[in-house]
């Protein structure tokens, strides 16, 4: 090995080494906010989201929001979800996603699907829900787990299966669970017995 080889060897190792570390920080922080459906790696997604505000203004029921200056200028603008307050409805058309030009946001496509004149929304593989967020119980708080019946979130869920009841007290299936949040937003307590414990993401 001569010594150009060795050197571009070498500068290659510590520029793999770099963007492992970077990588790793970004997702770190990421855990901070919930990108919308279908989002790739935070890393990739900063680099290709544009800040059109495309997927926030596609988005019929206002969840998707601008990230504000004070988390980063290099995140400033970009999408994230308010499932604090409001549920994501896993809409069928998924317009938040179908909106994003740059595929910062991106359907994944059915194996078998090979016509590229489909709309990219009918060549979704259903079988695939987003992971949006990982949510749990506040026992200490749910009102079944203290005595007194509930039963408000019941309804809300989207996925069948991932509110599971034993004894009138709600738990959720982590394995079926997207983290939709519609269980919190009808969630009469306050606070809210449904908590947000991090993004999908992280």
């Amino acid at each position: 090995m001569d010594r150009r080889e060795f050197f571009r060897r070498g500068l290659g190792r510590v520029a793999e080494e770099a963007v492992q570390h970077v990588d790793k920080k970004v997702v770190e922080r990421a855990s901070r906010w919930i990108r919308p459906p279908f989002a790739i790696p935070e890393l990739e997604f900063l680099l290709a989201c544009t800040r059109c505000d495309a997927c926030i203004k596609a988005c019929p029921h206002d969840i998707v929001f601008p990230l504000a200056a004070s988390n980063g200028a290099d995140v400033m603008n970009t999408p994230a979800l308010d499932l604090l307050n409001k549920g994501c409805r896993l809409c069928e058309d998924w317009p938040c996603v179908t909106a994003c030009e740059t595929q910062a946001l991106k359907l994944p496509a059915a194996e078998d699907e090979t016509d590229s004149d489909t709309d990219p929304a009918d060549k979704l593989d259903l079988t695939h829900q987003p992971r949006l967020a990982k949510l749990t119980i506040d026992t200490e708080n749910c009102l079944p787990y203290k005595g007194p019946e509930c039963g408000a979130c019941a309804s809300a869920c989207i996925i069948e299966g991932a509110l599971e009841w034993k004894m009138e007290r709600p738990s959720i299936n982590q394995q079926k669970c997207t983290g939709c949040a519609m269980c919190r937003e009808v969630c009469i307590t306050e606070p809210k017995s449904v908590l947000i414990m991090k993004s999908a993401q992280v």
